[in-house]
């Protein structure tokens, strides 16, 4: 049968609504345990003989239903849901490293990753060295005897700088390490790394999967089954679990995920037009370009700028805001800013973000699903407002 296009695999991926009482949208399995027919059967099921449910922290329909379609989504061959973004990445690393490893990572970094890459160092010298990842050479040259893994976000959040996947794939395979891919800011309707050699895709799932902001949630998705079954055993060891009814919410947002991301990108586009063309802006930052078109179907709902002076002026631009709500995550249906060096970064030692290139001039804001000609609006008064005021 002919491959499906990616719109209805959003709808339609492993669910038969004929094994469900021909129940239209997915049944949420509510529930924290599971009743076997024989003690027989409990002893067989605890030893891996039998295939039946034991307890929701080692599986539950709704949520395998949800890793089932992530998995066909990103086209690897399996996914395994976390209780957050971050339980996702921690849960997935400490799969895959030990004692004295290092990692390369992107130069630029949420800031709890950042953060829990410093844990790692500290508990366990699992050292990390950040890279432009710009030439093959520059890759090469931070690699070590030791190093394991590359982590990769791309686009970087928040200078929303990309990275470019299939040289560091190269770079990579010819080292034997993996590479991990943070892909929240994108969802599979923009970018799909495994497609191009990654090993592991990342999501925080509370943003564009879920997109409506009710959820909290991550999830990991591996090229080969084998890759997918490291993890696991650290799932559900350290218990950072997705429960039922948040994959049931995220089931349900997967379904307008092409949709959103279309009006997302649309709305992006053009509030970064405008930010483009306005006197106390700086820089623009949002994807665009000979790499983006490489590997991004579009730009994607996030962008970055900066405002003329520091601190004092970026904030008080977002306080002049009346439309945009001031808020950390990014993705949901309405537009959110947030001024990344006290807020979502603000862990990271000032040198450090510095370097990463997060000023403290740098707002970056997500564009929800509003009329683009009022969040223009919107944003068009709060920098009137500054100009005003510095005048």
């Amino acid at each position: 049968m002919k491959k499906k296009h990616i719109e209805t695999t959003l709808i339609h991926h492993g669910y038969d609504a004929a094994q469900h009482k021909g129940s239209l949208t997915p049944p949420l399995f509510q529930t924290s345990t599971y009743t076997f027919e024989t003690a027989q059967q409990g002893e067989e099921s605890f030893a891996g003989y039998d295939s039946a449910y034991i307890y929701s922290r080692l599986g539950n329909p709704t949520v395998e239903l949800f890793e089932e379609r992530m998995a066909a989504l990103e086209e690897g061959e399996a996914a395994l849901a976390f209780g957050s973004g971050m339980a996702a990445i921690s849960g997935t690393l400490l799969a895959f490293l030990k004692a004295g490893d290092h990692i390369i990572c992107s130069n630029g970094l949420y800031g709890c990753t950042y953060g829990f890459l410093e844990v790692l160092e500290e508990k366990f010298a699992i050292t990390h060295t950040l890279c432009e990842m710009e030439t093959e050479e520059e890759i090469k040259s931070s690699i070590g005897p030791n190093t394991k893994i590359i982590f990769v976000e791309t686009p970087i959040n928040p200078t929303m700088k990309l990275i470019d996947l299939e040289l560091v794939v190269k770079v990579a395979k010819q080292h034997g390490l993996l590479v991990i891919v943070d892909n929240t800011f994108c969802s599979p309707y923009l970018q799909r790394p495994l497609t191009v050699g990654c090993d592991i895709v990342l999501h925080s799932a509370t943003k564009y999967i879920g997109g409506h902001g009710d959820v909290v949630a991550g999830v990991t998705i591996c090229k080969t089954k084998e890759l997918a079954e490291k993890i696991r055993p650290i799932r559900k060891d350290v218990g950072g679990i997705m429960a039922p009814f948040d994959a049931w919410l995220l089931l349900r947002g997967l379904k307008t995920l092409a949709v959103r991301m279309d009006r997302h990108s649309d709305n992006a586009e053009k509030i970064a037009a405008f930010l483009r063309n306005h006197e106390l802006v700086e820089d623009v930052w949002y994807p665009e370009g000979m790499l983006a078109n490489k590997q991004m179907k579009r730009g994607g709902g996030v962008l970055s700028f900066t405002v003329k002076g520091g601190k004092m002026e970026a904030q008080a631009v977002m306080d002049n805001l009346k439309l945009i709500a001031i808020a950390v995550s990014l993705g949901d249906t309405e537009t959110l800013i947030q001024h990344p060096a006290t807020m979502t970064h603000a862990v990271i030692p000032k040198h450090v973000r510095e370097q990463m290139g997060i000023s403290d001039n740098l707002l970056r804001l997500s564009a929800g699903l509003e009329s683009w000609e009022d969040i223009v609006r919107d944003l068009a008064h709060a920098l009137q407002k500054e100009k005003t005021a510095l005048s």
